[in-house]
């Protein structure tokens, strides 16, 4: 395999990211899944291709100077890329945030510079997302100079998945792709996703892979422990898009899928990343023999350390001890062991 070609920073590393065939995953063997592991960009997930874009279209028309504050509603993922992004231009950041934001996203978005405001409260409607945009309008309005990237209406979000993910997809899998598994929170990668393949003419159908508890795509707003994947209100671009086929996963099921992707394929992901795989396992009875699947894993697991891989958490927050999720998991088959390729 040849070496990465240099690049001038550290922005400029964000995207290429590997596509992995997952071959121990799934039980049937006729059917072949890659993975698009997005925790290989500089700020750990797929949100620093949006990130990295909405800050550059930004400056480059001049919504963004130098003495800019950006101020930005987050679940933990973008508010990381951001840090990155805002970092490298120098520019400050305000990060609302919720109490469903992990313990090592907080951390880092510090780390990186960031002022993150912790929204405890729901608003009147019992929803923190709402709180939180609340915030995010009051910030707006008391500081001088400040620009809303809105993550959940710039078209530059969608667009750094369409020029950057899935074309990568596409280039990578000769554009012969069958199933896109997609999942939706803002749903800017969806959005950016559909609209590559819709500009190539491909074939393919994507699924779109949101959290019980979800509002999207008329979904009925409830509780979600796991952030990442679902919204407890539509956005103006999840009204716009229309997938292919909707499923809707757990976070019980997101927890077995990501202990059983480390079980099986030492792929150590994030919670919408087991609800992706949750996805394709639920959908599996029904793919054609001979189709081939590539599916988005936002993030990597790390972040999930208290959360997803925390036996106490799970039996707390979840209801399900140990040895319960321990079963559904199930062992790694030993049948099929394949030396990895250089």
């Amino acid at each position: 395999m040849a070496s990465p070609s240099p690049v001038p920073n550290i922005l400029a590393a964000i995207g290429d990211t590997h596509l992995v065939e997952m071959q121990r995953y799934l039980e049937r063997r006729d059917i072949r899944v890659w993975a698009k592991l997005e925790a290989l960009n500089p700020g750990g997930s797929a949100k620093a291709r949006p990130a990295a874009r909405m800050i550059g279209d930004a400056i480059a028309d001049g919504r963004i100077g130098p003495d800019t504050t950006i101020i930005e509603s987050t679940s933990g993922n973008l508010g990381v890329g951001l840090a990155q992004v805002c970092r490298f231009h120098g520019l400050d950041l305000i990060c609302v945030v919720d109490t469903r934001t992990t313990e090592v996203n907080l951390q880092t978005m510090r780390a990186m510079g960031a002022d993150v405001r912790v929204v405890t409260e729901p608003d009147p409607d019992g929803d923190l997302l709402g709180a939180r945009l609340k915030l995010v309008a009051r910030l707006l309005e008391s500081i001088p100079d400040s620009y809303w990237p809105d993550q959940y209406s710039n078209e530059s979000n969608g667009d750094s998945h369409s020029a950057g993910t899935m074309r990568e997809i596409d280039d990578a899998l000769d554009g012969d792709i069958d199933l896109l598994f997609v999942a939706v929170s803002t749903t800017g990668t969806l959005a950016g996703c559909m609209d590559y393949l819709h500009r190539m003419q491909r074939r393919t159908q994507v699924v779109a892979v949101d959290a019980v508890g979800s509002a999207l795509f008329g979904g009925r707003a409830g509780p979600r422990r796991l952030p990442g994947y679902g919204a407890s209100v539509e956005s103006p671009t999840s009204k716009a898009v229309h997938p292919d086929r909707l499923i809707r996963v757990s976070d019980i099921d997101s927890v077995v899928a990501c202990r059983r992707l480390l079980d099986r394929e030492a792929v150590f992901a994030g919670a919408s990343a087991g609800a992706v795989a949750a996805a394709i396992s639920a959908l599996a009875p029904e793919i054609d023999p001979g189709s081939r699947i590539a599916a988005i894993f936002h993030d990597g697991g790390g972040g999930y350390l208290d959360t997803v891989y925390d036996d106490a958490w799970v039996a707390r927050e979840l209801g399900y001890d140990a040895g319960t999720v321990a079963t559904m998991v199930g062992n790694r088959p030993r049948t099929d062991l394949t030396v990895p390729t250089a």
